[in-house]
Order: structure tokens, then sequence, then C-alpha cells
């Protein structure tokens, strides 16, 4: 598909980069210039973790799932990245290869640069710097807490986190809490490091003790609160 405009489009897109905020309109004009556009499909690949390129990516609009294979068939999903977020990163700044797979959740517009040019970036903008170091310090924080999670915590404890998060990320009320579209069971048990059985087990007694139910596509928890006391 044909690249956007690269003085409207281009420009309004890198303005939702968090990792650029600030930046004047000239510094975001040299950096849109030295991008590669891709508008990606549903289901995706952006990056494999057998390939060779080394480029960083930014998600301009949609989302991108990380996942990494775990053995069996299994997969663990690592994080979804949203639209204004960055990936690829790690390997852009080391040349390392990539540790994981990273799938389009739906149809993207992706925005790549090099890694020559990305580290020339960082060295000439301390803000975008500043805003990268943050970012891999909060990625750190982040997975040394789900590593503490997966191994202290019972696989039901696990599922109740799990739900509860989903909870955050929609925004809406204690009662009543919508989730739309509801996760697979496979999802759950992607992030969680259970099986699908076992999500499908612990759902279905929630769901029978009134503290959750299907409507359509939609999760519908139904007391949040007694689902915070019950993951302490």
């Amino acid at each position: 598909m044909a690249k956007p405009p690269l003085r409207m489009s281009a420009l309004v897109g890198l303005q939702k980069v968090e990792l650029f905020k600030g930046l004047d309109s000239y510094s975001l004009r040299e950096i849109a210039a030295q991008c590669k556009w891709t508008r990606c499909k549903r289901n995706q690949y952006v990056i494999r973790r057998d390939g060779t390129d080394r480029d960083v990516y930014f998600v301009i609009a949609g989302m991108v799932r990380v996942t990494a294979a775990a053995g069996r068939g299994r997969r663990i999903i690592l994080r979804d990245i949203p639209a204004g977020e960055v990936f690829g990163e790690l390997s852009a700044i080391d040349g390392r290869a990539r540790f994981a797979d990273v799938q389009a959740l739906r149809e993207s517009l992706i925005a790549s640069m090099s890694p020559e040019v990305f580290r020339a970036i960082l060295a000439n903008h301390a803000s975008v710097r500043e805003r990268l170091l943050r970012r891999l310090t909060g990625s750190v924080r982040e997975f040394a807490d789900r590593l503490l999670g997966l191994g202290a915590q019972p696989v039901q404890q696990r599922i109740w986190a799990e739900l509860l998060r989903l909870a955050r990320l929609a925004g809406t009320g204690a009662e009543g809490t919508r989730i739309d579209p509801a996760p697979t069971h496979n999802d759950i048990a992607s992030r969680v490091g259970t099986s699908r059985e076992q999500v499908t087990r612990e759902l279905s007694r929630l769901a029978r003790e009134g503290l959750l139910a299907r409507a359509g596509r939609t999760l519908v928890l139904r007391n949040v609160p007694a689902l915070e006391r019950l993951a302490g």
C-alpha cells in the first residue's frame, strides 16, 4: 500500500509516539523522512525471532503483540503494544538477535527506521534518550513483577490478577465491568503461564459463583471488589 503523505500524515503520526513527545516540527519532519512506512494486516508478522533485521518500529495506528515460544507448541504473551509505543529497540541498540515475534493484532500502521538512524536520534535528542531510558526501566520492573508472580503465586491467583488487569484497562466501574472483546482462554493462559484447560476450569468456577459471565463477545466481571479480595 502507498506510503502516507510525508508532510501531513507522517508528521501527525510521529507526534503520537511517546518517545518523540516535545520535539519540534522540524525535528519530527527530519525523523519522518528517515522512516519506512508499512500497513500491516491483522495477524501479519512484523518481526520474526529468526529474522535478520535490527530495525526499531513505532506503532502509529493499531496494536501489535509480542510473543515467545514456550515449548510443546505453546506461546507466552509478553506484551501488547498500542499506538504511540515503540518495539524492537533492544536489537537496534545492541545489535543482537530478536528474542520474540511481533504480530499485528489488528490492521496497523507501522513506522520503522534503521539502528543507525535510531542511535543518531538518541545521541542528538536528550528528551528522546530520557524517555527511552524510563521505558526500559519500566519494562524491567514489569517483567520482574511478572516473574515473581509466576514463581510465587498459585495458578488461580495468577488468573484472578490477569482478570483484574483487564478490568483496569477497561476503565469501567467496579460493578459490571465489561471487557470487550473477551480474551480467549488461550490468551489468558499464555499470559499467566498455565494451560488453557486450567483457565477454563477457573473461569467456569467463577461463573458458578456469580463473579463473571459471558455476554456475546463480552466478558462481564460482576463484582470486581470480590475478585480483588480473592487476589489479595
